[in-house]
């Protein structure tokens, strides 16, 4: 871990989404034993309760709804007074599918959250930021926002696309003190696996399918144990933290053997010769 800045502003407001488990919640924890006032948010109100009856502040938002964002947002800037030093876009969810069988409101459905919503809180932000002279933009992408998979189209669509806008505002926001950096995580130790298979029998499960074969195989590995380079969810808060706090903070930050092994391979080998990994993989 690193020491805190002495400069950095008391309090220190960070908004995290998805707090509700895995690595948004383990982020509030850890960012509040540490010294930040956490404004901790999930899209239930019985997250939302759980995460008070911990001693945290938090508010419900559904990245899926605009409305549900501009109201939270609006109760956060009043009980900041307006300040926001941190934000770190973590929630979002995976949608499993071959992409030929995806249907079109269940890929929207997919960018909702993990694109459009996340854009809009991130310009809510990005205004107030700029007015500060300040601040640091964590955005939870993840290695499949550089290389994809079979079966998960949707998901990787999603991430590059998180990719792509945070690359261009890194560009946009050169100089004026607001900092944009990605996380790319592989496994890591949450209830992503057990979202995503209920994601898939919800919009998928049951039809007939020319990838049926195929997708018993993924549903065993969702609903099967963790994978051998999975990590618990504090190696990627480590990461947000020298996001946070470290006075020139990396562009990207990748964790888990998988996304250094990927981004290794990509560099070095033709797209042929990647994809026939990927397939295997």
């Amino acid at each position: 871990m690193f020491e805190m800045k002495k400069n950095l502003p008391a309090p220190y407001f960070v908004l995290i989404t998805g707090c509700s488990s895995g690595i948004g919640r383990c982020a509030a924890r850890l960012l509040k034993q540490r010294g930040y006032r956490v404004l901790a948010t999930a899209r239930r109100q019985t997250d939302v309760d759980d995460l008070r009856q911990e001693g945290l502040d938090a508010w419900l938002l559904d990245l899926a709804e605009e409305d549900s964002i501009a109201a939270a947002w609006e109760e956060i800037m009043a009980f900041t007074g307006g300040q926001l030093h941190g934000l770190f876009n973590n929630g979002a969810y995976g949608q499993p599918g071959a992409v030929e069988e995806i249907p079109r409101e269940v890929l929207r459905e997919q960018f909702e959250t993990n694109v459009f919503g996340t854009h809009s809180l991130t310009c809510r932000a990005i205004e107030v930021m700029r007015r500060q002279g300040f601040g640091r933009i964590v955005q939870n992408s993840s290695v499949l926002g550089f290389v994809s998979l079979p079966l998960r189209g949707a998901y990787v669509a999603s991430k590059f696309a998180l990719e792509g806008l945070s690359d261009t505002l890194r560009l946009e926001l050169m100089g004026s003190g607001v900092h944009v950096c990605l996380v790319e995580p592989g496994p890591i130790d949450s209830r992503f696996r057990i979202n995503a298979y209920q994601a898939f029998q919800r919009h998928l499960g049951g039809r007939e399918s020319l990838f049926k074969t195929r997708y018993q195989g993924m549903i065993d590995r969702l609903s099967g144990p963790p994978t051998t380079f999975t990590l618990p969810p504090e190696a990627v808060v480590e990461r947000v933290i020298h996001a946070l706090e470290a006075e020139t903070p990396r562009a990207r930050y990748r964790v888990t053997f998988p996304t250094w092994l990927f981004a290794f391979l990509k560099r070095i080998l033709t797209t042929r010769m990647l994809d026939r990994i990927l397939v295997r993989h």
